[in-house]
Parts: C-alpha cells; sequence; structure tokens
C-alpha cells in the first residue's frame, strides 16, 4: 500500500470513529425532551436575565393597552 493510501485509510479510519461518536451523543439526548435539555442552560447568564427582564417589561406595557 503506498503512503498516500495508508493516509487515506488513516483518516477515513478517524472520520468512522468520530461519526460513531457523533451517533451515540444524538441517542443519548434522545432520551429527554428538547426542552428538557435546555434547562439551566442561561443559569447565572446575565445577558439572559435582561432579555427576560426586557420581555417582562414589554408584556406588561401590552397588558396596559387598549385594544
Amino acid at each position: 500500500m503506498t503512503d498516500n493510501n495508508q493516509q487515506l485509510a488513516a483518516r477515513v479510519m478517524r472520520l468512522e470513529k468520530e461519526v460513531e461518536n457523533l451517533k451515540s451523543l444524538l441517542v443519548q439526548r434522545r432520551d429527554k425532551p428538547w426542552w428538557e435539555q435546555l434547562v439551566g442552560e442561561f443559569k447565572g447568564d446575565k445577558m439572559f436575565a435582561e432579555i427576560v427582564r426586557q420581555g417582562r417589561k414589554i408584556r406588561r406595557a401590552d397588558r396596559g393597552r387598549k385594544t
């Protein structure tokens, strides 16, 4: 086998292992619904807290409007 073929075979083997790892991660993520996977992702995130605060402010303002 030439060097090029050996290098190609090694790369293919690495890629196959990586695909196998990615597939196993996908299977693990299906154990819970998507929304449960996100719980806690933004804990302590100041920017997300500001987004939530602004959203509440907008909703409160909307409730006060007459339609």
